[in-house]
């Protein structure tokens, strides 16, 4: 398999010199070359990661759904960032799996730029419900008496359109200049899926608007939602740390507060690493960029069902009720005989 993947390289490769205006409408993923020989192996590890993003954040939503003290705006927003994370991974993973079991790597060029607009543009969306999270707690501690005033289903119509209108409009961008672009060398694309500046990489063209553009995508996520989650974060520690007098209230306090914040500065901070290692020209060996680009979308996907669904206790105790419930029925219908009609 190796071997026909190599020959459908070379036969990409030897279009090039059917003319001088040449532009590749296929590619080659490929990111991790030294375990291409061992690349059953690491498709088994991947395997497990999606099926633990689809098995936990698929439970997660379907406690909140069956239970209606969990129907608040802060449990919807926890529903959306599951659907999102599910979506994002089926973006990218399954294509993954084909290369890594079945040496299916090429991808069209369409193929790929649509691949690009979703995973850039599902990872803008989680970027702003993660915005969201932060603030609705922060009017819940802060302003509590306020809460139901501003945190209601007017306030989500706006934030729809906000994602909706900020991530469609600049990932559009950031796609449709790529695609403007001619790929005259390289048909292989170092990465394990189609990163905006993995393929712009590739391009014989003047790549600088298409550099700022991914600048751009880091200054309007980035640098505007991190000082904000920041921000919210700070200010709930402060109203926490001065109600709580006992020692223990703040503890839990920090450890909540920390975990949330980490799991965000990972997430953030891989992802801006990943989009700013070509447009600063940083030296980083492909199989960690890879790596990279594989932990900014797995890693959040992955452990989100555990920050916000096992720690969180009205979630937890959701979870268990409805498991004896269900038991309850199951042991019910095999333990009770079948009646036998009358005579």
């Amino acid at each position: 398999m190796w071997l026909k993947s190599r020959r459908a390289e070379g036969a990409i490769m030897s279009q090039v010199s059917s003319g001088g205006n040449f532009s590749h409408s296929t590619f080659v993923f490929r990111g991790f070359p030294e375990l291409q020989s061992h690349r059953r192996l690491v498709a088994l590890p991947l395997s497990m990661c999606y099926v633990s993003v689809l098995l936990g954040n698929s439970v997660l939503v379907y406690v909140v759904r069956c239970l209606e003290t969990l129907h608040s705006p802060m449990y919807f927003l926890i529903c959306m960032l599951c659907a999102v994370d599910i979506l994002v991974v089926t973006t990218i993973v399954p294509k993954m799996l084909l290369g890594l079991l079945f040496d299916r790597s090429e991808i069209s060029l369409v193929g790929c730029l649509i691949q690009m607009f979703f995973t850039h543009f599902l990872s803008s969306v989680e970027s702003t419900l993660l915005l969201a999270m932060a603030l609705d707690r922060y009017v819940a501690v802060c302003k509590p008496l306020r809460y139901a005033e501003i945190i209601n289903w007017s306030m989500f119509a706006k934030l729809l359109v906000f994602t909706l209108v900020r991530s469609g409009s600049i990932m559009a961008t950031l796609v449709a200049l790529a695609g403007s672009l001619h790929f005259c060398g390289s048909a292989t694309i170092q990465h394990c899926y189609c990163d905006h500046m993995a393929l712009v990489s590739l391009a014989c063209d003047n790549t600088d608007r298409s550099s700022a553009a991914g600048l751009a995508v880091i200054v309007c996520f980035v640098g505007v939602d991190i000082p904000l989650i920041f921000l919210s974060y700070v200010k709930i520690l402060n109203v926490v740390l001065q109600a709580s007098a006992a020692g223990e209230d703040r503890w839990k306090a920090f450890h909540t507060c920390g975990t949330h914040l980490i799991i965000m500065m990972c997430f953030y901070l891989v992802g801006s690493v990943t989009f700013l290692s070509h447009n600063l020209n940083i030296s980083i060996p492909t199989s960690v960029n890879t790596f990279m680009g594989l932990v900014y979308i797995l890693f959040p996907a992955t452990v989100n069902p555990i920050i916000y669904g096992v720690r969180t206790k009205e979630i937890r105790n959701g979870f268990f009720r409805i498991f004896k419930v269900r038991a309850k029925k199951i042991m019910t219908v095999k333990v009770c005989p079948t009646s036998k009609p009358e005579r």
